[in-house]
């Protein structure tokens, strides 16, 4: 089965949770041996722009004045 966990300073050592759901699912008692695979995952993006906040109507269009690789421009 697999899960990813978070690691959590404890002491000197770093160490993760099995979900209670997984221990229910395969049997798993306190002090049994078993085996993990470490895989260190890349930085999520999620988040990182939380302080954005919505589109507006006008942000639709942005960038829509491109054609072509170069900008059009009206004169005024």
């Amino acid at each position: 089965m697999e899960v990813l966990a978070i690691t959590r300073k404890i002491g000197g050592s770093l160490v993760i949770t099995i979900p209670k759901t997984i221990v229910e699912e395969e049997g798993l008692t306190e002090g049994q041996t078993v085996k993990v695979d470490i895989k260190k995952l890349g930085k999520s993006g999620f988040g990182i722009f939380k302080d954005l906040g919505r589109f507006a109507k006008e942000d639709k269009f942005k960038g829509q004045l491109e054609k072509n690789g170069w900008f059009c421009y009206r004169r005024l």
